[in-house]
């Protein structure tokens, strides 16, 4: 108990003082999981409004294969971008393996299926209500696509909120992808896995504390976002 006490006490200081080493993994740790979701919420928003109102031979096959990635695990997807990204991979001239950049390419592959099925759904219901009167205004299709999104927002706000709480807490691709350098690209998950691993609880534990404050602020945020929406 003493110890633990200890370790919370230690946890806690570092986090007052503002621990130039804490707060460069925060950093790191928001930079690239809100730039994995914000470029998951582009690619997967209109891809998921787009097999919600395109009827074409192969579609639902799509729809399944989206709803499937969503389990897709993150060693998998660490590993098959670290043979792309490897000296002798098809990418490896970009020399992008353990970067930051990697560590987003990761995320990017884990959280767009998310995106995109957490908008394909509601917007199915929407387009099933508002078909008609698009068709019978003569929208296009891309009109139509820039009015489901407009009516959709809150559940944009939903998706971004999941794709950002499975980037934020994901280990084993960026990992693989990013190697856990001091300094450039050690996150939150990856240092508290590597000081546990080490004994050091009190990093460990600050930084945990920290994850668990920004996923409950993040959290409360998005979900008062989505009320002001629907009241509008």
């Amino acid at each position: 108990m003493n110890d633990f006490r200890q370790s919370v006490a230690a946890a806690l200081a570092l986090i007052g003082s503002f621990d130039s080493e804490l707060i460069g993994i925060v950093w790191l740790s928001l930079r690239v999981s809100l730039s994995a979701s914000l470029i998951a919420l582009l690619i997967g928003t209109p891809l998921g409004v787009w097999l919600a109102i395109s009827r074409f031979r192969g579609r639902q096959v799509l729809v399944v294969l989206a709803n499937a990635l969503l389990g897709l695990p993150p060693v998998v997807a660490g590993l098959m971008l670290y043979l792309l990204l490897s000296r002798s991979g098809p990418l490896g001239f970009a020399g992008l393996l353990f970067t930051p950049t990697a560590m987003v390419v990761a995320q990017v592959m884990l959280t767009t299926p998310i995106v995109v099925a957490l908008v394909h759904r509601p917007v199915s219901v929407l387009w099933a209500e508002y078909a008609d009167l698009a068709r019978t205004d003569g929208l296009s299709h891309l009109r139509s696509v820039a009015l489901l999104i407009s009516l959709g927002r809150a559940s944009l706000l939903t998706a971004f909120l999941a794709a950002f709480g499975r980037a934020i807490a994901e280990v084993g691709a960026i990992i693989i992808v990013g190697g856990n350098i001091r300094g450039y690209t050690r996150t939150m998950t990856t240092a508290i896995v590597l000081e546990t691993s080490k004994g050091e609880l009190s990093l460990a534990l600050g930084l945990g504390l920290i994850l668990l404050s920004l996923s409950v602020t993040i959290s409360t945020l998005a979900f008062l976002l989505v009320g002001r929406v629907g009241e509008k």
